[in-house]
């Protein structure tokens, strides 16, 4: 497995970008977003561009969007449906959306933020990373884990558990019984190291797997 870095990773980024905001422009996408707003690489997009289209988000998506960017700053992408930060340390992107997905474990939430790292699972651990979180996704080609929950600190603790479950450090059920009891302590104000950043060594690229030709 391929997960080098050169440090450890820690929890929450503070603060805004550096730069500021700049005039967007307009970058054909698919047909569900005929509109985005998008800048030139590691630009934002301009605040009034990105509230206006919030002004017409569900209240959940868009108080979640206050947390990241008074996190990371505006985002480099932005179309009705989604807004989207590249390499905003720790994570490698970052994906808000309008519309949440409904997940019940370990207790009744919208998915609707997704974080992304560089990650090389072996394939034969997917089976039990799919039966320890349905809402933690394993690209193989891409070289990529993401995890999708309403909150990052929950997006740590998925990720760091996948980890675990990746490297035979724990079975699938012993990561969702820690889960589940590590999201409840949190909801009552205590803390784990499991939600405050990566407690394993991230990689930083070198994780794809284009696979191999059949003819």
């Amino acid at each position: 497995m391929n997960n080098k870095l050169n440090r450890r990773t820690l929890g929450k980024t503070a603060g805004v970008l550096a730069g500021g905001s700049v005039a967007a422009r307009v970058t054909p996408v698919s047909a569900q977003d005929t509109t985005p707003e998008a800048t030139p690489a590691g630009s934002p997009v301009a605040m009034d561009a990105v509230e206006q289209i919030l002004s017409a988000w569900p209240d959940v998506p868009r108080e979640v969007a206050e947390t990241v960017m008074t996190a990371y700053g505006p985002p480099q992408e932005a179309t009705p449906s989604r807004l989207i930060w590249f390499d905003n340390a720790p994570w490698k992107r970052t994906i808000l959306y309008r519309d949440v997905v409904q997940h019940d474990f370990p207790m009744p939430h919208p998915d609707l933020l997704e974080q992304v790292i560089d990650y090389q699972a072996p394939p034969d651990t997917y089976d039990d990373l799919a039966r320890y979180d349905g809402s933690v996704i394993v690209e193989r080609t891409k070289g990529e884990m993401s995890a999708r929950c309403d909150k990052e600190p929950m997006n740590f603790l998925a990720i760091n558990l996948a980890n675990d479950v990746a490297t035979g450090a724990r079975t699938a059920d012993e990561a969702r019984q820690f889960y589940a009891e590590t999201a409840m302590a949190f909801m009552e104000g205590m803390s784990d190291p499991y939600v405050e950043g990566f407690v394993f060594e991230v990689s930083q690229g070198g994780t794809a797997d284009p696979d191999q030709p059949a003819m």
